[in-house]
């Protein structure tokens, strides 16, 4: 997809806020690549068409995703800004309540999304990809990692 075409679908991303890190591809989502995982899709489906962690609820629900993240060691926390020592990731949802996007926060403060079967990019503001799409940033989530 172009950038003109992702800027359609995300009308507050622009040539300034974010650049494309990624040729597209189906074999991961977003909801992967929130834990740096490349090589599968992510989603709570009813048909187990998808990866989901083993005895985590099956449904699309904040709750749900929360455990599955908790799994890999990130906890509900209330900031978004980059802490030295910390990994963050941000879950999107529609204004039903429901999980649509994560992203993952790089150790340049800015984030990175998989944008469904397109391409990743790199943003520096959660914002640009929120919108009716993906709705709203719900949680932030943190773990520890030495590297960050």
């Amino acid at each position: 997809m172009s950038q003109q075409e992702i800027e359609l679908v995300f009308p507050s991303l622009n040539s300034s806020n974010y650049q494309v890190t990624s040729s597209k591809t189906p074999n991961y989502n977003c909801i992967a690549w929130a834990v740096n995982v490349d090589n599968r899709w992510w989603w709570p489906d009813q048909q187990n068409q998808y990866y989901w962690p083993k005895d985590i609820p099956r449904e699309e629900t904040l709750s749900a995703f929360i455990k599955a993240y908790s799994l890999y060691g990130y906890s509900v926390c209330n900031n978004l800004t980059y802490e030295k020592g910390f990994e963050k990731i941000a879950i999107y949802t529609n204004f039903q309540g429901k999980p649509t996007h994560a992203a993952r926060q790089l150790t340049s403060g800015d984030w990175t999304s998989k944008l469904g079967k397109l391409e990743d990019i790199s943003h520096k503001d959660l914002n640009v990809v929120s919108g009716q799409v993906y709705g709203k940033v719900s949680v932030i989530m943190k773990r520890s990692n030495p590297d960050f």
